[in-house]
């Protein structure tokens, strides 16, 4: 899924190094042409121009994270709809063409330069990471896996995103944060687990590799975010793979079976406008309001909020375990939010 946290525009912003300037939660700060934000320096707005700091604030970029959590949480029971029209490789393609065109318009309707050169290697990791690699992989897991057992690679992905932003930044957050986030996973696997059976399914591999890419996708969209306005970061990520995917779309479409229905339709349109544009846009601006590692801390509450959707929209049945995993998860998740690093 991102917030104007600096008081000049992306031009003229200047970036200490990650090594000399990192927030508390472990990532890199931007500042001033004067120096980090601080004493004497210009305090940091959003786009509007308020106040970007502050309680109002860390509340503000909780709220946004969270509204990119409920929109990801859709994304495995979209796809497997999305699946019942399409082939895996041209649902990933149309998905991803049609977020860049929404993307795109957006960019062009705001008279959004091109991105300083230095940000092109960043919003690379970016768009291999979320744009094309997470999606891609867990959509070829999908064709094998139920969408309750592709929750297990959410229930990971928090402490996998801290580590990469830990790695990244060379900040590590307290160790009572550390605590509460491998407890949260262990219970959010545990749970996943064992309503799959406890057997891993054909599909583990991908469900594996696309954890990875999409924790590095995520540490450096948030660190990108800090940058420049959070939806600079995804649109301009999403148009970068235009080209790739417009070519990808044809060639696929070509050579996969498309039979449309009302599900496949209604997916797809989710996947593309839903979870890759909207969620990513409001994911990466409550990422650089409330730091990395707390932001993915919310993310426990995906694999739950994405059964409760299996539910509801594809019919499967619910456990009696859900509701003592859904208050075991938000316990860790209060107490991430409240540890100092």
């Amino acid at each position: 899924m991102r917030a104007q946290n600096s008081a000049t525009t992306p031009s003229t912003i200047a970036v200490a190094p990650l090594g000399d300037a990192a927030s508390a939660d472990g990532e890199a700060v931007a500042t001033g042409p004067a120096g980090p934000t601080g004493a004497g320096a210009t305090a940091p707005t959003d786009p509007a121009g308020a106040d970007a700091t502050g309680p109002a604030a860390a509340r503000r970029g909780t709220l946004l994270a969270a509204l990119g959590v409920v929109s990801f949480s859709l994304t495995f029971p979209s796809t497997a709809w999305g699946l019942e029209s399409f082939g895996p490789w041209s649902l990933v393609a149309v998905r991803s063409v049609l977020a860049a065109l929404i993307a795109g318009a957006f960019l062009l309707a705001g008279r959004v330069p091109l991105p300083e050169q230095r940000h092109w290697a960043g919003l690379a990791v970016v768009a291999g990471g979320v744009v094309v690699g997470f999606p891609l992989l867990t959509t070829l897991a999908l064709q094998t896996s139920t969408t309750s057992h592709a929750a297990v690679v959410v229930g990971l992905l928090p402490l996998t995103t801290a580590t990469f932003a830990a790695i990244r930044t060379g900040r590590r957050p307290s160790r009572t944060f550390w605590i509460a986030a491998v407890s949260g996973a262990v219970v959010v696997l545990a749970f996943t687990l064992q309503q799959s059976g406890g057997a891993l399914s054909t599909g583990d591999l991908y469900l594996f590799g696309a954890l990875l890419v999409c924790a590095a996708g995520y540490t450096e969209g948030g660190r990108l975010a800090r940058l420049m306005p959070g939806w600079h970061v995804i649109g301009w990520a999403l148009v970068f793979c235009l080209p790739l995917m417009t070519v990808g779309s044809a060639v696929a479409l070509a050579y996969e079976p498309v039979h449309l229905t009302a599900h496949g339709i209604a997916g797809l349109l989710w996947v593309a406008a839903g979870s890759t544009f909207f969620g990513l846009y409001v994911w990466y601006r409550g990422m650089a309001a409330i730091g990395i590692p707390r932001a993915s801390q919310l993310q426990l509450a995906q694999p739950l909020l994405t059964l409760f959707w299996s539910v509801t929209v594809l019919g499967e049945e619910l456990a009696p375990a859900a509701p003592l995993a859904a208050v075991a998860v938000l316990v860790c998740i209060a107490v991430t939010q409240r540890a100092k690093s």
